[in-house]
């Protein structure tokens, strides 16, 4: 028998948590016949989360539970629950119960079947998404394929099933506002996609607006590759060398035929151009010694207030 990690992040999520757990305790008691224990971070909720969350600790001694100074975010809040897993297998979702905790047994069963596999991520059939944020998830795909060498076709979610080993490894790593997706990509090449359900949300609605996945991608762009420095390196080459061919050709015009150049509005316009490249080219830079002054700085990821486990 195997003892399963369920570690969920908690935001401003009181109407669903006791409805999570009945059904994560059915699915393993009933279903699956297999131990578990489930590990609620409360990531700084404005809500009474934290209390059902007591109570939910104190009706069973399984659900573990810990709550944040403040909201740090999704990937610390896990980081934060994968320091007090105790599992043979950890398993990540959401708190919102667009993750059906009935979909895990399908997950266990490839892990069960398949040796050679370290990571099962959960590919939703029929996403319940709304199109900004299935728009964000194809960008961010897209964006770390390239930027990790991940496989196109692996899809990134937060429903996850992951061996021990790796969620050990993770915790290892010295990383400034981790990324986890990323971290298991950067861990281990054996991880697959395995289809599943994703049902709609239930109650509010999702933390994850335009900007916030716009932050996100740019932030995992300027920490895992250095694509923008070397865009604006090849940009300022070939401007370079447009400018030099441009120089020569109107010196040959002038002394040959005596022709100058006139029309101040493209001279305007090519200098605002070449000045906004070059403040661009500024910011590109000082985010990535933003980042590097953030690891300097030793900041914690997540800092825990209280906790019963």
């Amino acid at each position: 028998m195997s003892l399963y990690s369920v570690v969920v992040p908690v935001y401003n999520s009181e109407p669903t948590l006791h409805e999570l757990y009945e059904r994560v305790r059915a699915v393993f008691d009933d279903t699956m016949h297999e131990e578990f224990e489930l590990i609620l971070v409360d990531d700084g909720s404005k809500d009474g989360s934290w209390n059902v969350m007591e109570e939910l600790h104190d009706l069973d001694p399984r659900v573990k539970i810990i709550q944040q100074a403040r909201n740090f975010g999704q990937h610390p809040a896990l980081l934060c629950g994968f320091h007090y897993v105790n599992g043979d297998f950890v398993i990540t979702m959401d708190d919102d119960l667009q993750h059906p905790p009935e979909e895990i047994p399908k997950l266990a069963k490839v892990m069960n079947e398949r040796d050679d596999v370290d990571v099962i991520i959960a590919k939703y059939e029929g996403r319940k998404h709304n199109i900004i944020r299935r728009m964000g998830t194809w960008v961010s795909v897209y964006a770390t394929s390239k930027m990790l060498g991940k496989p196109r076709d692996l899809e990134i979610t937060s429903f996850r099933l992951i061996r021990r080993f790796i969620v050990d490894a993770i915790i290892q790593m010295n990383v400034r506002l981790p990324q986890i997706g990323n971290l298991l990509v950067q861990t281990s090449n054996r991880i697959i996609n395995v289809p599943v359900k994703h049902d709609a949300r239930k109650y509010g609605k999702s933390g994850y607006s335009f900007s916030r996945l716009v932050k996100d991608l740019l932030y995992d762009i300027t920490t895992n590759s250095a694509f923008p420095l070397i865009l604006v390196r090849d940009i300022g080459i070939v401007s370079f060398v447009t400018s030099i061919i441009l120089a020569f050709y109107f010196l040959i015009r002038y002394f040959l035929y005596g022709y100058s150049v006139e029309g101040w509005t493209s001279t305007i316009l090519i200098i605002l151009a070449s000045n906004g490249l070059l403040l661009l080219s500024i910011g590109i830079i000082g985010e990535y010694l933003m980042h590097i002054l953030d690891e300097a700085r030793k900041m914690p990821n997540y800092v825990e207030r209280r906790r019963k486990l």
